[in-house]
C-alpha cells in the first residue's frame, strides 16, 4: 500500500498520519449519533471480539474445574503459567516477525522511521531493545500476569468474589462485558498518570519509556512494580458482581490488548490493497512526548485534563507551552524557597 495516500513522512522517515488522533465519540456532549454508530464495529473488532473469545477458549480448555481451583496447588498453576507463556509469545512474536524481522512492509505507516534493531543502547540489557523487552516481559510479566489470574480464579472459586451465572443475568453480564475497555481505560489512566509522578517514574515507569520507539515486545516491557500496578484492573471483578470469565476478559485484554498501541505502525497489511487500523497513534505520541496521552482515548479524559496531543501542531504548541508553565511555576517555587542575601 502506498502510505503516503494516508499520511506524511517528514526528513528524518517518521510518519504521521493525516487524519490526527482523536478520542472515541462515547463520553462526549452533545452526543454525535452518527459518529457513535460508525465507531461502534471498531470497538468490537477485530482486538476485543479476540480478547473476549481468548477468554472463552482459557475458561473451557485451560482453566481446571472450581474444586481444583479451591486449592492453590503447583500442577494448575504451572499449567496457567505455562500457557500463558506459549500465547504471549505466539501473539507478540506474530507482530515481531511480520513486522520486526521479516520486515513485510518496510517501514510503510512506521511511525518511527528507524528500528529498534537500528539503535543499540546501553540503557536495555545487552544493549538490544528486542531482547531486554522480551526478557522483562517473560521474567516478571508473564508471573505476575498468573499470579493474578491465579488470585482471582482462587477467590471466585472459593466465593470470596460475588459469582454471577450468565443463565440468570445474562443482561447484566452482556453490559460488564461491554464496559471491560471502559474499566481498562479508567484504571490504566489512574495507574499511568501516578507512575508519572518524579519518584515512582525514576523507580518504575522509566523501565518503560526507555523504549521512546516501541515495539509489540515494549508493551509487556516494565518494571514489576508496573506490572502489578497494571494487571491489578483485573482485581474490580473481585469487588462489583461479576463472572470469572470476564475476569478473565478484563485480563486479556491487559496483557494481549497492549500489542496493538505498541506496535509501532499506524496501520498492519494484510494484503496488498488491506490494512487493519492499529490505533496506536495516540500511545506512540505518549512515547515520544511523555507528558500527554495517559490515556488510549475512549474515555478522553486527557481533553478534560489539557493532556491530550492529537499530533497536530496545533497540539505541539499546547504542549509547549504547558511545559513552559510549569518550568515557571517551578522557577518561581525555588526562588521563593532560596533565603534573600
Amino acid at each position: 500500500m502506498d502510505d503516503l495516500k494516508y499520511g506524511t513522512r517528514d526528513k528524518r522517515g517518521n510518519y504521521s498520519p493525516n487524519q490526527p488522533a482523536g478520542t472515541a465519540p462515547v463520553f462526549i456532549w452533545p452526543p454525535k449519533p452518527l459518529e457513535f454508530l460508525k465507531w461502534v464495529p471498531s470497538y468490537f473488532f477485530p482486538y476485543n471480539a479476540l480478547f473476549f473469545l481468548s477468554a472463552l477458549a482459557w475458561w473451557h480448555w485451560v482453566i481446571p474445574p472450581v474444586e481444583t481451583m479451591q486449592h492453590l496447588a503447583l500442577g494448575w498453576v504451572s499449567k496457567l503459567f505455562a500457557v500463558n507463556a506459549v500465547a504471549v509469545f505466539l501473539w507478540y512474536f506474530a507482530f515481531e516477525v511480520q513486522l520486526y524481522i521479516r520486515r513485510a512492509q518496510g517501514n510503510r505507516f512506521k511511525y518511527n522511521g528507524k528500528f529498534p534493531s537500528e539503535t543499540p543502547s546501553d540503557v536495555f540489557w545487552f544493549k538490544s531493545q528486542n531482547l531486554d523487552n522480551m526478557l522483562r516481559a517473560f521474567l516478571s510479566g508473564v508471573p505476575i500476569w498468573t499470579g493474578t489470574q491465579v488470585i482471582v480464579l482462587w477467590a471466585f472459586a472459593n466465593g470470596y468474589a460475588p459469582w454471577l451465572t450468565f443463565a440468570a443475568n445474562p443482561i447484566y453480564l452482556g453490559l460488564l462485558c461491554l464496559v471491560v475497555p471502559v474499566i481498562h481505560e479508567f484504571h490504566f489512566f489512574c495507574v499511568h498518570r501516578l507512575i508519572h509522578t518524579p519518584f515512582l517514574y525514576k523507580w518504575v515507569h522509566s523501565v518503560h519509556h526507555n523504549s521512546i520507539n516501541p515495539s509489540p515486545w515494549s508493551s509487556l516491557s516494565m518494571h514489576p512494580v508496573e506490572h502489578l500496578l497494571y494487571f491489578a484492573a483485573t482485581f474490580y471483578h473481585l469487588i462489583i458482581p461479576s463472572n470469572p470469565i470476564i475476569a478473565m476478559y478484563q485480563l486479556h485484554y491487559a496483557g494481549f490488548g497492549a500489542v496493538p498501541g505498541h506496535v509501532g505502525f499506524d496501520k498492519v497489511e494484510l494484503t496488498e490493497n488491506t490494512a487493519v487500523d492499529s490505533h496506536a497513534y495516540i500511545h506512540y505520541l505518549h512515547h515520544k512526548y511523555f507528558e500527554v496521552n495517559y490515556g488510549d482515548g475512549l474515555i478522553p479524559i486527557d481533553k478534560w485534563l489539557g493532556t491530550f496531543h492529537d499530533g497536530s501542531k496545533q497540539a505541539d504548541e499546547q504542549m509547549k507551552a504547558r511545559y513552559l508553565a510549569k518550568k515557571a511555576r517551578a522557577n518561581a517555587q525555588r526562588a521563593a524557597k532560596t533565603p534573600a542575601k
